[in-house]
């Protein structure tokens, strides 16, 4: 893979950790396109790695403050984007609570420390999640006002993350913000997350040609496309706002229900392909999940711009290309 080029003088520099992951792989591919020089640091790379964009091989979950502060200094990184989370690994459902804790929270103190090492002062956008809040009432629309309650252990040590970095930014050891992000869909969705989930089914199902079997919890949550997210990613990097969480989602709560349905009829099959069965459904968070998105909006001039519908329809196709049968097999 070619090494790109440094930017042009006056360009931003950005580092995404877990850069090779669902949500980080958007935010590289929006942020070389908006003319960042954009670091993807993970722990090895994956194909999709663009050539515009430079690989750092680095094992976030064991790095020392000392190696990520050397590898911040090596580039002139401005902007670092935590991206990775302990729920998009493939035995996320697995991880036991000291696991959880030191991904989801030590890679944070240990990133914190590291930005002290580095004479210019280093942006930080942590991405969080929505499900720190805890469960609510249904029809509770969740600002950042919302005292958090999470009872997972994961949803635990996302809070205190998030809590370490805004306990820096309040000290001035740290400036930026934390985006807290409501369920994720679109293009290559976590293969563990129910977006990811719905799209192996479907595809056993094209194969097949058997019926697409879907169990149903009594849900209603907020999903937002993460194309959108990571436009909020870079409106937060390039904001000068600091110390604050800001949720990120569409504003809306979908029953599970509607969302399949909707999954299926937007990558051009009939509803009839379902078998739904209805039982309790493990998850990560609450059962009712719905953002006020008022504040970035006011902060960052966000506001989600796919549908839904749209989301759904191109999570599919773009799983359709990626798994396309090899002519003459």
């Amino acid at each position: 893979m070619p090494t790109p080029r440094p930017g042009a003088p006056g360009t931003l520099r950005t580092a995404v950790l877990g850069g090779t992951g669902c949500l980080g792989r958007h935010v590289c591919e929006l942020a070389a396109r908006r003319g960042h020089y954009v670091l993807a640091v993970a722990r090895r790379p994956r194909p999709h790695v663009a050539t515009h964009h430079r690989f750092v091989g680095l094992d976030l979950a064991r790095a020392s403050p000392e190696s990520i502060g050397r590898l911040l200094r090596e580039h002139r990184v401005d902007v670092v984007v935590n991206a990775t989370d302990a729920a998009n690994a493939t035995d996320g459902w697995a991880r036991t609570d000291e696991e959880l804790a030191d991904l989801n929270l030590g890679l944070v103190c240990r990133l914190l420390a590291a930005l002290g090492t580095v004479e210019e002062r280093v942006r930080l956008v942590h991405i969080g999640t929505m499900h720190e809040y805890g469960e609510v009432s249904a029809g509770t629309v969740m600002d950042e006002a919302l005292h958090p309650r999470p009872v997972t252990p994961y949803t635990r040590s996302k809070l205190a993350g998030s809590q370490a970095v805004l306990a820096a930014t309040r000290t001035g050891a740290a400036d930026g913000l934390v985006l807290r992000v409501a369920n994720v869909s679109g293009p290559h969705p976590s293969p563990e997350s129910f977006p990811g989930k719905l799209v192996a089914l479907l595809r056993e199902a094209v194969a097949t040609g058997d019926r697409m079997p879907v169990t149903l919890g009594d849900a209603r949550r907020d999903f937002v496309d993460v194309r959108d997210v990571a436009e909020a990613v870079l409106k937060a990097a390039e904001s000068t706002a600091t110390g604050q969480a800001v949720n990120i989602g569409s504003g809306t709560a979908v029953d599970m229900p509607t969302l399949v349905r909707l999954f299926v009829t937007a990558a051009g099959f009939p509803a009839e392909i379902l078998d739904e069965r209805a039982q309790e459904v493990r998850s990560l968070g609450g059962a009712w999940t719905r953002a006020d998105i008022r504040r970035a909006a006011q902060l960052l001039d966000w506001r989600p711009r796919t549908t839904l519908a749209v989301s759904l329809r191109d999570m599919w196709r773009t799983d359709r290309a990626e798994h396309r049968p090899v002519a003459g097999r």
